[in-house]
This record gives C-alpha cells, sequence and structure tokens, in this order.
C-alpha cells in the first residue's frame, strides 16, 4: 500500500473514532455537569479538524513533480503540519481559558459518575490511536501525521487530568475540575510549540542529520575511483533529502570515465538511502587539491 493511501486509511479510522468520541465527551460533560469534560470534547472535536488537514496534506505532498513544481510537493508537508501545530496550541489556550474563566466565576459544580466513565473511556482510545498514528507516521516519515498523533496523545493527557479533576470533585474537592484542564492545557500547548519548531526545520533547508550525512561519506569513498570529498551539502525538503557532493577523481582519466564515476556515486547513494529524493555530483580533478 502506497504511502498516500496507507495514511489516508489511518486518518479515516482516526477520524470516526474521534466522532463517536466527541459525542460521548460533550454528552457526558452535559449530563455529568464537568466544566473538563467538556473542554475534553472540544479538544477531541478539533481531533477531526486536524485529521482532516492531514489527509489534505498528504495528497498534496504525495503528488508527483510538475511544471510549476519540478522539485516535486513535498514542503507542503511541514506547511500542513504547521497549521496543525497552530490549532494543537489554540486547543491548549482554549483549555486553559475555559479552566480559568470557571474558577474565577466560582460557578464550580461536583461532576457525574458518567464523566469519569467517559475519561476512563477517552483514555483508553486516545492512547491507543496515538501509538497507531505514530507507528503509520515513522513507517511513511509523515510529519503532519506525527503532528497528529501528537494531538491523539495531547487529548489523552488531557483525558487523564480530566479523570483526575473529576475524581477529586466527587471526593469534595471540586476545585480540581477547573484546575485539572489548566493543567492539561500547558502541556498540550507545549506539544504544540515543539511541533511548530520541527516543521520550520523542513521549511528552511537545514541539513540532514549527523547519521546520514556520514553514511553518504561513507558510501562515496567506497566507490572505486573516488580519491576525496571536496564539500558535501545535504538539505531537508519536507520528508525527503537533496544532496549536493563535490568528489575528487584522478586527473589522468577521461571525461567519460569521471562521468561514469559520478554516475555510480549517484546511483549508490540514492539506492541504498531512502530518504534521499535527488544527488548531484560534480567531479573535481585530484589536481586542484594542490594547486590551491
Amino acid at each position: 500500500m502506497g504511502n498516500f493511501k496507507l495514511g489516508v486509511k489511518v486518518s479515516i479510522i482516526t477520524i470516526i473514532i474521534n466522532i463517536t468520541l466527541c459525542i460521548v465527551k460533550v454528552v457526558a460533560g452535559i449530563i455529568g455537569k464537568s466544566s473538563a469534560m467538556l473542554a475534553d470534547g472540544i479538544h477531541t472535536l478539533s481531533d477531526v479538524l486536524t485529521t482532516l488537514v492531514v489527509i489534505i496534506g498528504l495528497k498534496i505532498s504525495s503528488k508527483d513533480a510538475d511544471e510549476k513544481h519540478p522539485y516535486g510537493h513535498e514542503k507542503y508537508e511541514p506547511v500542513f503540519a504547521k497549521l496543525l501545530s497552530i490549532i494543537l496550541t489554540g486547543t491548549g489556550l482554549f483549555i486553559g481559558y475555559e479552566g480559568i474563566k470557571i474558577l474565577r466565576s466560582g460557578n464550580i459544580q461536583v461532576p457525574g459518575k458518567i464523566a469519569l466513565i467517559a475519561a476512563v473511556l477517552s483514555i483508553v482510545a486516545k492512547e491507543g490511536m496515538y501509538w497507531y498514528t505514530i507507528k503509520v507516521a515513522k513507517k511513511i516519515k509523515s510529519i503532519s501525521m506525527e503532528a497528529d498523533a501528537w494531538h491523539h496523545r495531547s487529548d489523552a493527557l488531557s483525558s487523564i487530568g480530566t479523570f483526575v479533576g473529576i475524581l477529586g470533585a466527587r471526593l469534595g474537592l471540586e476545585i480540581l475540575d477547573p484546575i485539572a484542564a489548566i493543567i492539561v492545557s500547558v502541556f498540550i500547548v507545549k506539544v504544540g510549540i515543539d511541533l511548530y519548531l520541527q516543521s520550520i526545520r523542513g521549511l528552511v533547508d537545514e541539513s540532514a542529520d549527523e547519521e546520514t550525512i556520514t553514511r553518504i561519506k561513507n558510501l562515496t569513498m567506497d566507490v572505486e575511483g573516488v580519491e576525496g570529498i571536496k564539500s558535501l551539502k545535504t538539505r531537508n525538503f519536507g520528508n525527503k533529502i537533496y544532496v549536493d557532493i563535490e568528489i575528487f577523481v584522478d586527473n589522468n582519466i577521461t571525461v567519460t570515465k569521471g562521468h561514469e564515476i559520478a554516475e555510480y556515486v549517484h546511483d549508490v547513494i540514492e539506492d541504498n538511502i531512502e530518504d534521499v529524493k535527488h544527488c548531484m555530483i560534480h567531479v573535481e580533478p585530484k589536481l586542484s587539491v594542490n594547486s590551491k
């Protein structure tokens, strides 16, 4: 199954579960008179929106290169991941604001048992969705899907806080219900900011990680005819990597032989490192080292 189809399959499954959970939480929050559970339900509703954004992002980023986008569409992935991080941060701020508003009003009620049951159901479901989504996200190397997975995890954390708050309120500490919502909002905002910074790195041509760079160097130097590496530049392009490398070859060989060596280096790098989308090889005569 292709990356796009696999990503869409996961996204559709999580949308169905989230819609069900949202209805259960909102109803439980209203019947159980729990502000924390209502906020949790709204958070789950935002998950539906973010997953729809993921599907759109996967669809666009998986398109082949065209006349207007000769390098492909992979950079749309971090763009959509950035949108998801903003939604996630906004959700956290909203939950925190609602908790503070209830505290200031002093209108705190004891939550019903149904809200407690809904919290437990949400914790189990959302944590399962996190692991399911993050596994596929890493497999297809999708930043936006990884962001969506963390949105599921933030909802699980939110539900844990909700459970603690509701339980405490039912045991006589009513103030714990809105306080739980505020504490959880802080964690959600942090995850949103971290994902925002991660998406930025995918848009500013940051170099590949050290492990990948070392592997490129080793593969290149293992090619017969390569006398050395003059320079190596890499850049992340969405979930792919572009490589520009200058190699030294014997200055006495023919242009044709130098081209063959460059072609072999190109093929070895692209065939052995899955994330490399394109590799540009430039040949320099070995004599140029001594002439400088």
